[in-house]
């Protein structure tokens, strides 16, 4: 054994040797976190660098890759999207003054180190290295000042009221106490650090004149300096590299110190990072992949570092603190939080079960335990209690996939439970969590939510509690029947059959909203009369009104759970075909300034198709649902070499921290979840000639596309296992027993598969 490993580490040095062009390259030294660091239009991804699905998250501050100057470098980020930061540390020199928690930090990109276990960057103006690296609720920071000079820390915070204080000239502790108004999220983070060395140390209160730094390019004013402050500053003489070691909590200071000494007594820099380099290589060697480009490469392995972004383990020996009870609990199972079920049960939830359905249970029964604590399942756990987010509540979706996919370890009948009670008592608007009101009645009892005719003012008092946003009315009725539907279908798998009876017909509410004039589905006031919109351009901004963040035309394929009643409606397979062809290939019939006024959400057009929001998904792989499957193939192929690249941009829209990137794992591997809850993938055409999935009970599925290229694209026949394919798809359980999908690639569409 020991010459065995004597040997692996010779060749390990020797391989190191190498010039970097004869190195082989490893599947993890294809992910780049500065991809898609430039949104279209809203949100951009960020550089997150963390332990896969770990609670410290961390990433520079500034609006996105374009902008030049950094503000600071914060301990832990609660929300990656919108970020939601807490306990923030900058460098400086000279003087310990105000100006140096204010002003901005200029950095040059060619001197960026980014990797998901690892960030440096050099600060141009005063030529400070900056460098971080990330445990489970630990972190270090270390700066290499320049030689002679006097060398600062600098501590602050991002929400008013914060508090540090000073122990023994060098260990800091602290309280975060966040408050977003906004997304009704408050709480309490802890902390606990120790610089480096021996500097001297010292705290200061914030200071409210903001005017006097604005010459300095200021911090915006979200960022607040009312709370404490902490410096630390070292001579001349002293070393030039410093440290700042901390770890937090949401438990107590007293916590954190307890995972400040489980994971940072007697290990360095350098063994943190590299054991966060080999946490991230276990995980993302689960899927290798041969052919392809360079290009495509970077942008799957990417993707896929972009699905451990969520949920995260925010257990802290064997306590959590939940923000649905505002408790701390003692249990000896990992709690998970942050998660947006709207967006994340379409791919990532799907991947995960495939990947590691041990941790896919535990977060099901985080969710379990959320509706046990506040009396209502979450819609988008946050570490502080449940964000009112999108219309629906897909948390159904994802119980009922993980059961029928043998993923059981959760407490099914309790999730139903909390899902029944949710769909029966809760309200359906968008942007709001709590009971239901007089909108819901309404739809129990007719099968649609009523909508407001253009200019009709809203009367609702639920619907008016919340300035700004509208009733969807359209996107409500389709969303809910998704979720009535996965109601329905687990209430059968648990012998509950007076629940699945009960929500059966409501599966089939999308129908109600159906119009044969338009062929669309479009809004319906409370007296039964269609109101006659035009589905590509109105609904209100952002198209709240009817739909929600998209038109009609992405709400058109919203069936998710039905797709053959959506065929039937639309009058069989071909005319389903021209419909999609239509979206394809028709464009919006306005400048782009005036539709993304309207829908800065819908990005990424191709026709009016638009792949930067997660309703649209789903939408390539419905042409297997007609005679013409190669289309599907066509699409996923173009969609993802046109608006997934390897560079700054190569995002289309709101990734959501997993959700469009799980899409982009699935499709370049050549399956996709269509419809999650039934355990079946739809096959399209795989950028890679091969692809392996390492399985958790140690068996390996294998998909080979022989003769794969940019041409040969088109799949001319199939087999599994040795055996053809007739129907351009395959189970969850054939995938987990391993095997051999191969599929035999060409340029001709004439290929003839059975409709599914």
């Amino acid at each position: 054994m020991i010459n065995k490993l004597i040997g692996a580490a010779g060749l390990l040095l020797s391989l190191a040797a190498l010039p970097a062009s004869a190195q082989v390259k490893q599947s993890i030294d294809y992910i780049d976190p500065l991809i898609g660091n430039v949104a279209p239009l809203l949100n951009s991804n960020r550089p997150v660098v963390q332990l896969p699905n770990h609670m410290v998250r961390v990433f520079p501050r500034r609006q996105d890759h374009l902008d030049m100057q950094i503000t600071d470098f914060p301990m832990l980020v609660t929300n990656i999207i919108t970020p939601q930061m807490v306990f923030g540390i900058k460098p400086s020199i000279g003087e310990v003054t105000d100006t140096g928690w204010y002003r901005r930090l200029t950095y040059d990109h060619d001197f960026e180190v980014s990797k998901p276990w690892y960030y440096s960057v050099l600060l141009t103006d005063d030529r400070v290295k900056t460098e971080v690296t990330t445990g489970e609720k630990t972190g270090i920071y270390r700066f290499s000042f320049p030689a002679g000079v006097k060398k600062n820390l600098l501590l602050s915070h991002y929400y008013p009221g914060g508090e540090y204080d000073i122990k023994d000239g060098r260990v800091v502790t602290g309280v975060e106490q966040v408050d977003d108004a906004i997304h009704s999220q408050r709480g309490v983070a802890y902390f606990y650090g120790v610089f480096s060395g021996s500097p001297e140390t010292g705290t200061k209160d914030g200071d409210k004149d903001w005017g006097k730094y604005s010459v300095l390019g200021a911090v915006p004013k979200t960022t607040y300096m009312k709370g404490k402050r902490v410096w630390a500053s070292y001579s001349e003489k002293d070393a030039n590299v410093v440290e700042f070691r901390y770890a937090v909590s949401f438990v107590s200071i007293e916590q954190a110190k307890k995972n400040y000494d489980r994971e940072l007594t007697g290990v360095s820099f350098d063994q943190l990072r590299d054991k966060a380099k080999m946490a991230w290589s276990k995980v993302i060697d689960k899927i290798q992949v041969e052919g392809g480009t360079e290009s495509q490469r970077r942008s799957f392995y990417t993707a896929l570092y972009r699905c451990y972004a969520r949920m995260v383990d925010i257990t802290e020996d064997g306590s959590y603190f939940s923000g649905y009870d505002k408790k701390v609990h003692t249990e000896k199972r990992t709690f998970y939080t942050d998660d947006y079920s709207w967006g994340n049960y379409i791919a990532m939830h799907p991947l995960r079960i495939i990947l590691d359905p041990a941790r896919e249970a535990d977060m099901l029964q985080s969710y379990v335990r959320m509706y046990e604590q506040e009396g209502w399942m979450p819609e988008y756990p946050k570490h502080f209690g449940d964000r009112p987010g999108m219309f629906a509540m897909h948390s159904s979706i994802m119980f009922l996939d993980a059961y029928r996919k043998g993923v059981r370890n959760f407490d099914a009948a309790k999730a139903l439970e909390g899902n029944v009670k949710n769909e029966e008592q809760a309200t359906l608007l968008p942007h709001r969590n709590g009971p239901k009101g007089q909108l819901e009645d309404f739809y129990y009892a007719h099968g649609y939510y009523p909508a407001l005719h253009p200019g009709e003012a809203e009367t609702d008092p639920v619907a008016m509690a919340k300035k700004g946003t509208k009733r969807s009315a359209v996107a409500v009725t389709l969303g809910d029947s998704y979720d009535s539907w996965a109601v329905s279908e687990l209430a059968g798998e648990l012998g509950k059959k007076d629940i699945q009876d009960r929500f059966a017909p409501r599966a089939k509410n999308y129908k109600n909203v159906w119009w044969d004039k338009p062929g669309m589905f479009m809004p319906k006031d409370a007296n039964g009369n269609w109101i006659d919109i035009d589905p590509l351009f109105d609904g209100g901004h952002a198209g709240l009104d009817y739909y929600n963040e998209n038109n009609g035309w992405s709400y058109l394929w919203y069936v998710q759970h039905d797709l053959k009643g959506l065929r039937d409606l639309m009058g069989g397979p071909d005319k389903m075909e021209a419909k999609l062809d239509q979206l394809f290939t028709e464009g919006v019939g306005r400048s782009k300034f005036e539709f993304w006024e309207k829908f800065p959400d819908q990005t990424a057009l191709i026709g009016r198709q638009g792949m930067g929001n997660q309703v649209t998904f789903h939408i390539p792989y419905i042409y297997n649902y007609t005679n013409a499957p190669w289309k599907t193939q066509k699409y996923t192929r173009l969609l993802l070499d046109t608006w997934f690249k390897d560079n700054a941009f190569g995002v289309p829209g709101d990734e959501d921290g997993g959700s469009m990137s799980s899409f982009v794992v699935f499709s370049a591997m050549g399956f996709f979840p269509l419809t999650p809850g039934i355990p079946t993938y739809t096959i399209t055409s795989p950028i890679f000639s091969r692809v392996s999935i390492d399985l958790p009970n140690g068996r390996k599925f294998t998909l080979i596309a022989n003769k794969c290229s940019r041409t040969n694209k088109y799949i001319q026949s199939a087999t599994l296992n040795g055996k053809p394919l007739r129907s351009l798809s395959f189970s969850h359980d054939e995938l987990m027993k391993g095997g051999t999908l191969v599929l035999e690639m060409g340029e001709s569409t004439k290929a003839k598969w059975e409709l599914p």
